[in-house]
């Protein structure tokens, strides 16, 4: 009797081991869906990044704006006629103006001030100087 009684332990032992730690068991499916969840933020991220590019390109496409905006952050362009304007942190020293500014315009403490130069016209072409005809 006391061997069948271990008997049958080891059976219901032997037939909960694949439900519990084998594979597709309770500990693996728990493992899974930890691993669901961590994806599934990972692709609302993606999808929120992916929903702001595709706004950036119809803004590009639509107006000018959007270009403005990227050549003024990214290339550091100007209108003609702005004036551009950094404001540093106390403590820093600031840059040393060109030999091109006007005397008597001192910048505030703080403030970098560089006016924009109109760019140079080209030269325009003069017409070939014509000789005259000898016979």
């Amino acid at each position: 009797m006391r061997l069948l009684l271990i008997v049958m332990v080891a059976l219901v032992g032997l037939i909960q081991y694949p439900l519990w730690m084998g594979r597709g068991g309770w500990f693996s499916v728990w493992d899974m869906q930890a691993q669901v969840v961590d994806q599934r933020m990972i692709n609302e991220g993606l999808t929120a990044r992916n929903v702001a590019l595709a706004a950036e390109v119809e803004d590009l496409r639509s107006g000018t704006e959007a270009s403005e905006e990227r050549a003024r952050s990214e290339l550091g362009m100007m209108r003609q006629g702005e004036v551009f304007v950094q404001i540093l942190p106390p403590g820093v020293k600031p840059p040393e103006l060109k030999s091109n500014a006007k005397p008597g315009t001192a910048a505030k403490p703080g403030i970098a001030v560089k006016p924009v130069t109109p760019p140079a016209k080209p030269a325009t072409p003069q017409p070939p100087a014509t000789k005259p005809a000898t016979r």
